[in-house]
């Protein structure tokens, strides 16, 4: 797992309500158990022809976006099935984070497990975000997770819920099994305790 901590980005705004897992990455690309070229997969019903030639229209096909490592989502994203290919793309093709006003439960667990921090802001700062990069393409945020924080391009700071768990993960850029392998010291000296208090046990 990658370490996040702070940094900036400009957004890639994709204004969508309800983006399934199927969408973000389609479901004939999940035979792979690489997370090689899934970056070229993302979207790929919406980002290439039928020939398979990318959208120029499309966001992931501009300079501005290919440009932001942070996606600006509507509501409710990553719901429909559990994949875990669906962080795996967005993270291959640059992201960082994605933010929005909901989140699908695995797909944000999903997430988390992946170095792709989901951003759960308010409806209305959602709002002022969108209404920035819109005025303004090349707008930037901050992203600050042992703060828990987002600056937006005005300078105001909205805080932001994370899994105090992932959170510690993330930091030091462990996953779940790395931080079992970090608790080993602690783990020997209980052992050890336990095989002293049995021994004592026995000799009684």
């Amino acid at each position: 797992m990658q370490i996040v901590t702070k940094f900036t980005s400009r957004l890639a705004p994709l204004p969508i309500d309800n983006i399934d897992t199927d969408q973000i990455i389609p479901a004939r690309f999940l035979k792979t158990i690489s997370k090689a070229g899934l970056g070229d997969q993302l979207f790929y019903d919406w980002r290439y022809d039928a020939n398979g030639n990318p959208k120029p229209d499309f966001l992931l096909n501009t300079p501005e976006g290919r440009a932001a490592h942070v996606l600006l989502a509507g509501d409710n994203f990553g719901c429909g099935s559990s994949r875990e290919h669906a962080p795996w793309a967005l993270t291959q093709y640059g992201f960082r984070a994605v933010i929005s006003t909901s989140f699908a439960d695995i797909f944000q667990g999903n997430s988390l497990k992946n170095s792709l921090l989901p951003i759960r802001i308010p409806a209305e700062a959602h709002r002022r975000l969108f209404a920035a990069v819109q005025a303004d393409p090349s707008v930037m945020v901050i992203i600050d997770l042992a703060s828990q924080t987002l600056t937006l391009p005005d300078g105001s700071a909205v805080e932001f819920p994370v899994d105090p768990f992932a959170k510690h993960c993330m930091l030091e850029g462990v996953d779940e099994l790395g931080y079992i392998l970090n608790q080993e010291p602690a783990i020997a000296g209980y052992e050890k305790t336990r095989e002293l208090s049995v021994n004592t046990f026995s000799a009684v």
